[in-house]
């Protein structure tokens, strides 16, 4: 049941950020002027699904860690706060059509992933692990951003 409940929540709030993703993306974001480097759109939900999937992972060997529950309590309270900001990027980006803003909120998503991959390895290296394809992703959408920030 945790396995279920760990993929479900990340899953969750991708599917919900995607309601304030996916109108824009052939309206407002289809207008902009991207970097060369802009992978097409349909790439992103099947990365993001993937991604979402690594986390819900790696947040169940976590849950389910025999460490001690401060440790854990730590762990997972930063990894729903990097989930929380994972969300909001969504709204500030697409629904508001915000790309400055959402540029300092994805650098403080980047550090509290960061902090979540240090804070999961001191409970299970594999879990730590796991995060990384996702940090890599936010670091690679992080330029992607400040390219189509900086040309609109």
């Amino acid at each position: 049941m945790k396995l279920i409940i760990s993929l479900l929540i990340p899953l969750a709030v991708g599917f919900t950020g995607s309601f304030f993703t996916t109108p824009e993306i052939g309206n407002w974001y289809s207008t902009l002027n991207k970097p060369w480097f802009n992978p097409p759109s349909w790439i992103f939900a099947p990365v993001w699904t993937t991604l979402y999937v690594l986390m819900g992972i790696a947040m169940w060997l976590v849950w389910k860690s025999d460490k001690p529950e401060r440790a854990k309590q730590r762990a997972l309270w930063l990894y729903a706060f990097q989930l929380f900001l994972n969300f909001w990027w969504s709204v500030i980006f697409f629904h508001f059509h915000q790309p400055g803003w959402a540029l300092v909120e994805i650098i403080v998503l980047w550090i509290s992933i960061l902090l979540t991959i240090f804070s999961f390895a001191k409970i299970d290296k594999t879990a730590a692990w796991l995060l990384v394809p996702y940090i890599c992703w936010v670091s690679f959408a992080m330029v992607l951003n400040h390219g189509i920030w900086v040309r609109n």
